[in-house]
């Protein structure tokens, strides 16, 4: 899914991040009319945020922490709002984050099985020439042996040719006595 240079995976979930700020923003608005989202949703989220960030500001600075005063019930819906907006572009952004490192492997996964198949493809092909080859050497090795069998047919069927022509060949005779 590549256009030129660009990938287009990646502007859609640029564009996905893009569209959860505002949908985020509708969501806060949301919260702070709705008594239920503020309630439950935005209020409880709030308070513990504050009564963490309270007690780790007082530790830092020396004092002890023991008892954290709450928000009032506008500051946490505020918060909590600001925190559920912040939750959703988070949770967005690593679910883009999430869906390009599957792509990614099942990107890779499809090149290494295309690599172990041409590998496989490979290794059958040598495994074809080897067998060609060893039935090229035996044709090699079979092919001297047969035309030195048909030059010496052939030089025999020469020698047959000229005798028959000369005609039978003398019967040795027996070499005279020598006299003394």
């Amino acid at each position: 899914m590549v256009v030129g240079a660009f990938p287009m995976a990646k502007l859609l979930y640029l564009g996905i991040r893009q569209v959860s700020k505002p949908l985020a923003n509708r969501i806060k608005e949301a919260a702070r009319r709705s008594e239920f989202f503020k309630t439950y949703i935005c209020l409880p989220p709030a308070q513990l945020y504050h009564w963490v960030e309270m007690r780790a500001k007082m530790r830092i600075m020396g004092f002890n922490a023991e008892a954290v005063k709450p928000l009032n019930e506008e500051a946490a819906a505020e918060l909590g709002a600001e925190l559920l907006g912040e939750a959703i572009i988070f949770v967005t952004a690593c679910s883009c984050l999430m869906l390009e490192y599957w792509r990614h492997q099942s990107y890779q996964r499809r090149k290494e099985k295309e690599r172990h198949a041409s590998w496989g493809a490979l290794r059958d092909e040598v495994g074809h020439l080897a067998l060609a080859l060893e039935a090229l050497q035996a044709q090699v090795q079979a092919a001297p042996q047969q035309c030195a069998l048909e030059e010496l047919r052939a030089q025999m069927q020469e020698v047959r040719a000229q005798l028959c022509i000369r005609g039978p060949p003398p019967a040795p005779q027996a070499a005279p006595a020598s006299e003394e």
